[in-house]
């Protein structure tokens, strides 16, 4: 090997090592800062806001001051829910991480009156998507073409049919 040979590899070698070396400076700078998204859903329940409905508060109360619930108790409407998330992610396209949840419970009894205020954070339970847009079906996935061949009906007949032109050619 010649002389001129080496020195042109380790000058290459030698970027190659200024290169890595800023690429994970750059990379563990990304850590260190405090760079991402942090997302808030829901109601937000302020002290001052929580401070107009104490117990005893009529029903319209609690709506002129707190709002419309985010949902309310599945039978007679005796509980309202203010539900609110704090999301978090590094990059926006990752999916957001739920780092705080809190759930404001208001309780009527029969009159329509407030009867106990609850407020649960991510301690109290589990943790739930709010916003989930998919729905579980059961039964199993099947490709088009699959139901075509194996599923009863007009598909079955329409594969026979298929089949069976085709064997005439």
């Amino acid at each position: 090997m010649t002389k001129r040979y080496l020195t042109s590899n380790l000058d290459v070698l030698a970027r190659a090592v200024v290169v890595a070396s800023l690429s994970t400076a750059a990379l563990a700078g990304c850590q260190t800062l405090d760079v991402g998204e942090v997302l808030h859903q829901g109601y937000v329940v302020d002290q001052e806001t929580l401070n107009l409905v104490p117990v005893g508060s009529s029903r319209e109360q609690v709506l002129l001051s707190l709002g419309t619930p985010s949902t309310t108790a599945t039978f007679d409407n005796e509980v309202f829910y203010y539900i609110s998330q704090t999301r978090k992610r590094p990059v926006a396209f990752m999916k957001p991480k739920i780092i705080d949840q809190s759930v404001l419970a208001v309780y009527f009894d029969k009159e329509g009156v407030v009867s106990q205020l609850a407020h649960y954070t991510l301690k109290d339970g589990k943790v739930f998507d709010m916003l989930s847009s998919t729905t579980p079906t059961g039964g199993k996935e099947t490709s088009f073409l699959g139901q075509l061949l194996t599923g009863p009906g007009v598909g079955q007949g329409a594969a026979r049919n298929l089949f069976k032109n085709f064997g005439d050619m």
